[in-house]
C-alpha cells in the first residue's frame, strides 16, 4: 500500500534543542524537565488490526511521529478490551510522554487516563471520543456527522433522488431501503447514524423511501464491533422475514462502513439479488474506502464509499503532540460539538469525500492513497 506525499510534521527549532514536555492534565511526572524530540516517548494505542483502515491508521501515525523525532510505542489490541487497557498501562509504565488512542470502547479507559492524568501525560483521543473521564485532553476526528450525511447522500445519489451534485432530481418513485448503523460502543457511530437519518428523513416522512423491515432505532440496526459476520447475519434474516427469501424488492441499504456493506452484499448476493447493481444488487453506501470495497465501487457491485484520508488525520494527531510538547495547546476549530458526559473536548475536524466510480481516479489514485494496480486487483500492495 503506498503512502507517498504525506505531509511529515517537523518539530520547530526550539523543540529540537530541548523543550519541557507539558502535561494537560496537572503533574509533571510523565514529560518533565527539558526533553530533546528523541526524548519523548509517544504511545499510539489501535483497536485492531483486521481492519486495514486502522492498519493505515497506525502506520501513518508511528511514520509521522517518527519523522518529526519522537520515539513510537504502536500497539493493536485487536478488538479486545482488558488488552488495550493493559497496552495502556504498560505504556504508561514504560515512560510515555503523550498518548494518542483509538479506543475500542470509549467508556472502557477512564482507569488508565486517570492514571495517566496523574502524571501529566496528555491524552490525544484519536478518531474515537473517549467519553465518561475528564482525562482526555484533545480529540481529532473527521466532522462525523457530515460523514453520516454524505452516507446517505451516496446512497440518495445511487437510487436516483440526487445527481452528482447532490441536488434533487425531482423522481418521486417510491423506493424499499435497510438501514445499518455501526457499533454501539463507539461514539461516531451515532454521529454517522443521526447525520444520515436526518438526511433520509423528507424522503422517509413523504413516502418516497421505507424502510422494509420497519427497523430504524439505533439499538436495533447497530452492529457491534463494526463486525461484517454480524452485518451478513442481520442481512440474511431481514431477507428471510422480510423480503420472501429473496424475491422482495429492495432497492438500497445504507451502510455505515465498508466492512459491513461486504458482508451485506455476500447475503444479498446469496440469495439472489445479482453480483452487480445493474444486474439487481442494492444501492449501499460504505465508509473508509478499504481497497476491496473500491474495487467493488470500480467494478458497479458496490456504490460509494466515504473517503477519511488518514494520513491527514495522522498529520492532525502528529500537530497535536507537537504542541504538547512545545508547551503549548494543540489548535482546535470545534469547541462544542464532542461532550463525553464529562466535559466537551477541544477538537480538531476533517473534511471527508464521497467516492463513487467517478471519484475513484481523482480522490483515490491520484492522490497516491490506493494504485491503479491496487484497485484493479483488489488487494493493497
Amino acid at each position: 500500500m503506498k503512502r507517498n506525499g504525506m505531509r511529515m510534521v517537523a518539530l520547530t527549532g526550539a523543540v529540537a534543542l530541548g523543550l519541557g514536555l507539558a502535561g494537560c492534565s496537572g503533574g509533571s511526572e510523565g514529560g518533565g524537565g527539558d526533553a530533546a524530540a528523541e526524548d519523548i516517548q509517544v504511545g499510539v494505542a489501535m483497536p485492531t488490526e483486521t481492519s486495514e483502515r486502522w492498519i493505515a491508521d497506525g502506520d501513518a501515525v508511528k511514520s509521522q511521529l517518527e519523522e518529526a523525532g519522537y520515539e513510537v510505542d504502536l500497539q493493536f489490541a485487536n478488538d479486545d478490551i482488558p488488552r488495550q487497557q493493559q497496552q495502556l498501562d504498560q505504556m504508561i509504565t514504560n515512560g510515555a510522554d503523550i498518548l494518542i488512542v483509538a479506543s475500542i470502547d470509549g467508556t472502557a479507559l477512564a482507569t488508565q487516563l486517570e492514571n495517566a492524568a496523574s502524571k501529566g501525560i496528555p491524552v490525544i483521543a484519536y478518531d474515537r471520543l473517549i467519553n465518561g473521564t475528564e482525562d482526555v485532553d484533545f480529540y481529532v476526528t473527521f466532522d462525523n456527522y457530515t460523514v453520516g450525511v454524505q452516507q446517505a447522500q451516496s446512497l440518495l445519489r445511487g437510487l436516483g433522488y440526487l445527481d452528482e451534485n447532490y441536488e434533487e432530481t425531482g423522481l418521486d418513485e417510491e423506493k424499499i431501503i435497510e438501514v445499518f448503523a455501526g457499533s454501539p460502543d463507539d461514539n461516531n457511530a451515532t454521529f454517522f447514524y443521526n447525520g444520515a437519518m436526518d438526511t433520509l428523513k423528507p424522503f422517509l416522512d413523504d413516502g418516497r423511501l421505507t424502510i422494509g423491515s420497519g427497523q430504524d432505532d439505533f439499538d436495533t440496526v447497530s452492529t457491534l464491533r463494526w463486525d461484517q459476520a454480524t452485518a451478513q447475519k442481520r442481512m440474511e434474516d431481514l431477507i428471510t422475514s422480510t423480503y420472501d427469501g429473496g424475491s422482495g424488492q429492495l432497492d438500497g441499504v445504507l451502510s455505515p462502513f465498508d466492512g459491513i456493506s461486504r458482508g451485506i452484499i455476500t447475503a444479498l448476493e446469496n440469495a439472489g439479488y445479482g453480483s452487480t447493481i445493474e444486474e439487481g444488487l442494492p444501492v449501499l453506501s460504505g465508509q473508509d474506502a478499504e481497497i476491496a470495497s473500491v474495487k467493488m465501487i470500480e467494478d458497479g457491485v458496490q456504490y460509494a464509499t466515504i473517503f477519511k484520508d488518514t494520513r491527514k488525520l495522522a498529520t492532525a494527531a502528529v500537530d497535536a503532540a507537537s504542541a504538547y510538547a512545545e508547551g503549548s495547546e494543540p489548535e482546535a476549530n470545534d469547541t462544542e460539538s464532542y461532550d463525553n458526559g464529562v466535559k466537551v473536548v477541544p477538537s480538531f475536524l476533517l473534511e471527508s469525500d464521497i467516492v463513487t466510480q467517478a471519484e475513484i481516479q481523482p480522490l483515490l489514485i491520484d492522490s497516491e492513497y490506493w494504485t491503479e494496480d491496487e484497485v484493479a486487483s483488489g488487494v493493497a500492495e
